[in-house]
């Protein structure tokens, strides 16, 4: 089972769900969020933040190398923020903050061929997520380039 965090930026105007990997990491890791337009207003300190399309979470790495060295029995100078990330141990829950209220119209739309087109619903399910991870990937989402 996989642990769920809501943080909300610190300008307060967005807010995304993180997804804690087969709960290696606790919900106190990611420390703060900043949106895109909050962001802009912070220095990236590589020690302990990543950018991601504008989105940057800051970890509390002395927490993530704790986890790191007794739940993964790694070395801890191995842990970065861009490994916390990637790796899915405090990541976002879907591939970009907001996607699943961005994708209900074009997937429902899809859906609602499946009882009267279910071969042409296969189909097209398919296409759009392959095109959909290809624009994600364009777009510079980082967990859509590991896709």
């Amino acid at each position: 089972m996989c642990q769920e965090v809501r943080r909300t930026c610190s300008c307060g105007q967005k807010d995304a769900t993180f997804h804690l990997r087969d709960n290696v990491m606790g919900q106190e890791v990611v420390d703060r969020l900043f949106c895109p337009s909050c962001s802009s207003e912070q220095v990236l300190d590589q020690e302990t933040m990543v950018n991601d399309n504008g989105w940057v979470i800051e970890y509390d790495m002395d927490i993530a190398r704790m986890f790191a060295i007794t739940k993964l029995t790694m070395n801890p100078a191995h842990v970065t923020p861009e490994f916390i990330f990637d790796q899915g141990y405090a990541t976002w829950r879907e591939m970009y903050p907001g996607e699943t209220a961005d994708i209900v119209d074009e997937r429902d739309k899809i859906i609602a061929m499946k009882d009267s087109n279910p071969k042409e619903y296969l189909t097209a399910i398919n296409s759009w997520a392959v095109e959909r991870i290809k624009r994600l990937k364009e777009a510079g989402w980082r967990k859509a380039q590991l896709a």
